[in-house]
């Protein structure tokens, strides 16, 4: 089984592109933080290639921009190239099946500031008297 879940933020803005035979394609990079501190005590990432696929593709350019979180779900595919310079480079991707985005617009600065629950104003209660209830 080669299955991928993965929560973090973009690390540069989604770049969409399309195929020779007019399928759309999304690449971008996620910084997924690691449980553990490093041994001075700060945060570690790992960062991780996104590919995105056809109209979730152009959903991802239109809706993420740097430093947006979302939650990918995929599956890891590695490859190779031939460099200009004729060495053998490889790559490992996440080929997303599906992504959610994390946050509400209003959010969509980058800041992971939760938003405020809405809370229903006290005005449109009616009070009730103790003697009506039946407990």
């Amino acid at each position: 089984m080669n299955k991928v879940i993965l929560i973090g933020n973009l690390t540069r803005d989604p770049e969409l592109s399309t195929t020779n035979s007019g399928v759309s394609v999304c690449r971008f990079s996620i910084a997924v933080q690691r449980k553990f501190a490093n041994a001075d005590n700060g945060p570690q990432a790992d960062f991780f290639n996104i590919v995105v696929w056809r109209g979730q593709a152009e959903n991802c350019h239109k809706f993420l921009k740097k430093g947006s979180k979302c939650c990918v779900i995929g599956r890891i595919q590695n490859s190779s190239y031939e460099a200009s310079d004729g060495t053998k480079r490889y790559t490992t991707d996440i080929v997303a099946d599906e992504i959610e985005f994390l946050g509400s617009r209003a959010s969509s600065d980058g800041s992971d500031a939760p938003s405020k629950p809405s809370q229903p104003e006290t005005a449109e209660l009616e009070p009730i008297d103790d003697d009506s209830l039946p407990f």
